[in-house]
């Protein structure tokens, strides 16, 4: 799989990061939107480890973008758009966070209780069954369980969806598995907050008040660490808040007001 999409017209002043890890695409709604008006870079994350993605966005945004960019992440691309900015601070004009997975891990105990609660009986316990299944070492096309996994999980995180369709391109199981591994210890230790420190942009951080991942796993470690945050809830908006009826022209609105001049 290429690991870019390229849209709108030089310069490129902005990336969007797909979230996952190992769901490319699922930002590109987002891109095209906002490629209407600006060049803007879809990066598609193939590194099975978080310094490959580290090191293969470097090389990406170096090569293609015009620097420093504004880098958009979506979920775990809000978490490495936050590495990123940590490690390559030159490259960083602003870091903008949608949607973030939450940096201390007493915040993540019941987002997946959350999520089952918001489903019907046959969609939780197709969860459920999915779930096994993934963890089952005899399973085949751990793939495509990921992405029926991933639609479901969509739905359940969605307050009033325009679609539930992202635009996710084939969905990577083992690479989820390596890649959040590494994430999870990250943030076990204490070490992925620790880097806010490294961190010389400003950081917005948008999220709905419906998103399974609690506001306060976001907002209260980061006003902790960072030096210029500014945290926006967005009220009855879920974990995308692009897709969603009521809260996504306030969103656009957030970013434009976030993001560099329109190309003349």
């Amino acid at each position: 799989m290429q690991n870019l999409r390229v849209h709108g017209v030089p310069p490129h002043r902005v990336a969007v990061l797909h979230g996952g890890p190992g769901a490319p695409g699922s930002v590109s709604l987002l891109a095209r939107a906002l490629a209407k008006e600006r060049g803007v870079l879809e990066p598609l994350q193939t590194r099975d480890s978080i310094d490959g993605q580290v090191d293969e966005l470097r090389a990406v945004l170096g090569e293609h973008g015009d620097l420093p960019l504004t880098l958009i992440g979506s979920s775990w691309g809000a978490m490495l758009g936050f590495i990123f900015a940590a490690r390559h601070p030159d490259f960083v004009r602003k870091l903008i966070l949608v949607g973030s997975g939450v940096f201390e891990e007493r915040y993540a105990a019941g987002i997946l209780d959350t999520r089952l609660n918001r489903l019907g009986e046959r969609d939780r316990a197709e969860v459920e069954r999915l779930l096994a299944a993934l963890d089952d070492l005899v399973s085949q096309d751990k793939d495509g369980l990921m992405a029926r996994f991933g639609a479901l999980l969509t739905k359940a995180d969605a307050y009033d969806p325009l679609s539930l369709e992202t635009g996710e391109l084939a969905c990577q199981y083992d690479l989820h598995q390596k890649v959040w591994r590494e994430a999870r210890e990250l943030r076990i230790s204490g070490e992925l907050l620790a880097l806010g420190a490294h961190i010389r942009c400003p950081v917005l951080a948008i999220h709905g008040d419906y998103d399974p991942h609690p506001v306060e796993g976001v907002r209260e470690p980061l006003v902790r660490v960072l030096a210029d945050f500014r945290f926006v809830p967005l009220e009855r908006c879920g974990h995308l808040p692009w897709i969603e009826r009521q809260a996504r022209e306030r969103f656009y609105r957030l970013l434009t007001e976030a993001l560099p001049p329109v190309n003349p």
